[in-house]
């Protein structure tokens, strides 16, 4: 199962997340390695957001990933959400029964 992690960022999230960022790119790789992040990245034009696609079981990961990030902990993220994603085509895709 895949799972996705939305973030909508603050304005000025661009100018603000130099001082977190190392630990937030470090988050980042050790959810990559323990295979639960498949990829990730920032929104851009306008740089309002980002997206995460988890792989697993549950929704648990992401939330986790979520609640443990300096940019959501320091007000960087105004609001998140995880919603489970029907993968159709890809690594990892089950196609739906016709």
């Amino acid at each position: 199962m895949h799972f996705l992690l939305f973030y909508d960022v603050v304005d000025d999230y661009v100018e603000r997340r130099g001082s977190f960022r190392a630990e937030h790119l470090a988050l980042v790789q050790q959810a990559h390695d323990r295979g639960e992040l498949v990829m990730a990245g920032a929104l851009a034009d306008p740089a309002d957001g980002a997206v995460f696609v988890f792989r697993g079981l549950s929704p648990q990961p992401a939330e986790s990933f979520a609640e443990a990030d300096p940019y959501v902990r320091n007000g960087l993220v105004k609001r998140w959400r995880v919603r489970k994603w029907n993968l159709v085509v890809g690594d990892g895709a089950q196609m739906p029964a016709l």
